[in-house]
This record gives structure tokens, sequence and C-alpha cells, in this order.
């Protein structure tokens, strides 16, 4: 018997859902819901500095309006919110650490920058330029010195290190996933260098915590926009070394502003919000999110 598909809509209370948001609630809830599965929905609050309260009862609130007059439209109860999940991120940082996967790296983005800049050719990833790795080579106590010196610092993974040890847990086979539409996809972790997967005031990044969240959800089919592609080369290797559930991945295309740009929530017309204000109808916010 198959098992039934699950899948998610993540969003950030960080501001009102535009199109773009819209076109992706809708895109996991019908992969789901053509297959007779589950969708969930996840609030990804970890950024304290920028979420709020309010913006959270107002997607909850969007989502529940756009999908009006959709049979069988609606999300499972209870929803989860990274904040209330630390602990699981916790966990996982304590296990990456017992491996000797992480460093702390105390460099300022003015130094990084210039260390780039001073290189006669820096390697880049999907977001950039990658770390150069001042930080990697200090020695325990110079860290631990350094620490509780009090200076704020970021926790990296040794991304060398980190696949050289999966391809051994791995049993020396390389590591992959399954793209609907792209078929079978080779990861390339590094990619992205040493990336960060903590700070000392944000006890998680991104790339833990969805990759943690989706295990615990369950999630069995990832849905995202094309733009979030990269990030998955990541998520695949902390999968391996965490042994967690390796999901499905769609990334869908994005819906664009009249300009050809990519949709964002400062882009008040293409919010939700407006569109109700506005008197557009439920079908119609579908229509122009592509459904």
């Amino acid at each position: 018997m198959d098992t039934p598909t699950v899948t998610r809509f993540a969003p950030s209370p960080t501001g009102h859902l535009h199109l773009g948001h819209a076109h992706a609630a809708l895109f996991a809830w019908d992969q789901a819901h053509a297959r007779g599965g589950r969708f969930l929905l996840r609030v990804e609050d970890i950024d304290k500095g920028r979420c709020r309260d309010e913006f959270e009862n107002d997607i909850l609130d969007d989502i529940a309006w756009l999908g009006e007059g959709l049979d069988g439209f609606g999300w499972e109860q209870p929803l989860r919110r990274q904040s209330d999940c630390m602990a699981d991120y916790e966990q996982a940082l304590a296990r990456l650490d017992h491996m000797g996967l992480l460093y702390p790296c105390f460099c300022t983005r003015t130094e990084i920058r210039a260390e780039i800049e001073a290189a006669v050719s820096a390697p880049h990833g999907p977001d950039g330029p990658l770390y150069p790795g001042l930080c990697r080579g200090l020695g325990p106590e110079q860290r631990q010195a350094r620490r509780q010196g009090g200076e704020s610092y970021a926790l990296r993974l040794d991304m060398a290190k980190a696949i050289t040890l999966a391809g051994k847990m791995a049993g020396g086979g390389g590591l992959e996933w399954q793209d609907v539409g792209k078929g079978v996809i080779a990861a390339r972790p590094e990619l992205h260098g040493d990336v960060v997967l903590a700070r000392k005031d944000v006890a998680t990044s991104y790339h833990l915590a969805v990759t943690i969240d989706d295990h615990n959800q369950e999630v069995s089919l990832v849905t995202r926009g094309e733009d979030l592609f990269a990030a998955t080369h990541v998520h695949r290797l902390l999968q391996a070394l965490l042994g967690l559930n390796v999901p499905d991945y769609h990334h869908h295309g994005l819906i664009v502003g009249p300009g050809g740009q990519r949709l964002a929530k400062r882009d008040r017309a293409a919010t939700l919000r407006a569109l109700r204000e506005d008197g557009v109808t439920p079908a119609a916010a579908r229509e122009m999110a592509g459904f």
C-alpha cells in the first residue's frame, strides 16, 4: 500500500503573503489533495527580530480566504511553529558537534569581504563568494577562549569533513535526491562552502531547521520555488549526516511582477491582503496565482 503524500507550506510571519506565496500554498495543497494525502502548515518564525504575531494571524486568515470554494481545502492541526521546536534543532547541532563537524566563526562581514577581495580568485557558490575559512583552523583553546570572552559567532559546518563522513556513512556512494520533473539529482553541497547552521543569538538556521522539520512532520514531497533548488544540496547532506528521511522534491516556477521581477512582501499591490481589500474574490486570486 502506497504511503499518502505529505506536503507543506511554510511561510515566515515577517510580512503579508503575496501572489507568489499563494501559488506555493495552492501548489503544495494540490499535490497532496490529488493523491489523497495530507497538507500541512508550518510557521517559520526563528527570526524573532522580524517576525510578528499579527503577521501570523493575517497569514492564516489569508490562506483560509484563498481556499474558499475549493473542495477539500484545509490543513492539519496543530500547525508547527519553529519557535516551539528549538530543542529539536539544538539536539541536531549537538550531534553534528559530537561528530566534529562544527566550528565557531568569529569573522565579521567586513573581515570576510576583505579576505575575499584580497584573494586572486575567490570561489563562488549559488549565493555569491564562499566563506574563505578564516576561523576553520582555530585550535580548541582559541575557540573556547573567544566564546567565553563573549564574542559573537556563527556555527559553521566544516563542509569537507561533512562530505567525507557522509560518503563513508553511505558506503562510499554519492548523495542524490529525486526531483519531480528533473529526475535524479546528484547532491553537490560543496557548492555552498562552510554554511552557517546557527548563531550565538539564533540557535538554528534555515538549512538546519527546515531539514529537521520536514523529517519530524513526515513530509514526503517538498514543494517550493525554484529559487530554493540550490539549497537542497545542503539539505540532502544534513539528511545523510543525521539519519533523516529523504523526501522527493518539486521546485516549481515563480510568480513574477509586471516587470518580470520576483515578487516580494514589500510589493503591496500583489499581497493577498490588498487584493481582499480591493474586493477581489478568492477564485480570481487563485487565477492570478496560476490556479
